[in-house]
């Protein structure tokens, strides 16, 4: 029985919308994460003491937050993998490409969506590495995420370099997010000019939120 149902499931993902719908569910998960870590990040505009203790309230349970985090790496790598295999089908289907492409009702999110992941992927490796890791941070303290945070986006490289990548994470997410309700067989077309709008504004508020951090560090906070 076990069998049949991994094989059925199995056969279910080889489609193109079976890999959608891995990539709609894996994206809520992330968006709801990346939602969460902005509210978060913002508490850097109240002092140190309320972001630093919110880094150490996470920290109070190593269990569940690796919890939390192994959920992340696994729709991560599903929602990258499903990607990478639509892209390829898409590729696939069309083997000579256009003369010259239309782009008919097309927006630039739309046709630079597996390239803004990209720059995604990486910038998320490197923010890692950065405030996580404290890899290649210059001035790294454990634990101090406020002096982490303040001290790299005195940087103005650094602080506009991060807010550009928000503009990236504008893009992917506005597309995504009205792509993810298709996906799940929740548009409609009376309702898709709403569910854009909906989807731009969501994404409007977490590339805003997260780009508030650095602007205010560099122009406020860390003089």
């Amino acid at each position: 029985m076990s069998a049949t149902v991994a094989g059925t499931g199995s056969r279910f993902y080889e489609t193109a919308i079976g890999k959608k719908i891995v990539m709609a569910v894996t994206g809520v998960i992330l968006v709801g994460f990346v939602f969460v870590h902005m509210t978060g990040n913002l508490q850097v505009l109240q002092g140190a003491d309320k972001i630093n203790h919110y880094a150490k309230l996470l920290r109070t349970s190593m269990p569940l937050l690796w919890t939390a985090r192994l959920v992340l790496i696994a729709s991560v790598v599903l929602h990258v993998r499903a990607a990478l295999q639509l892209y390829a089908l898409k590729a696939a289907a069309r083997p000579v490409a256009y003369a010259k492409k239309a782009h008919r009702g097309a927006t630039l999110a739309s046709r630079t969506m597996i390239w803004s992941g990209y720059t995604l992927a990486i910038f998320i490796v490197l923010h890692i590495l950065h405030f996580t890791t404290g890899t290649i941070h210059t001035d790294f303290v454990e634990g101090d995420v406020f002096h982490n945070v303040t001290t790299a986006f005195k940087n103005p490289l650094i602080a506009a370099g991060y807010v550009v990548m928000m503009g990236f994470l504008f893009m992917h997410i506005s597309h995504g997010i009205f792509s993810l309700t298709q996906s799940l067989g929740l548009s409609h077309p009376r309702y898709s000019a709403a569910a854009k709008t909906v989807a731009r504004v969501l994404a409007v508020i977490i590339a805003v939120g997260f780009a508030a951090v650095p602007v205010a560090v560099f122009a406020v906070i860390a003089k």
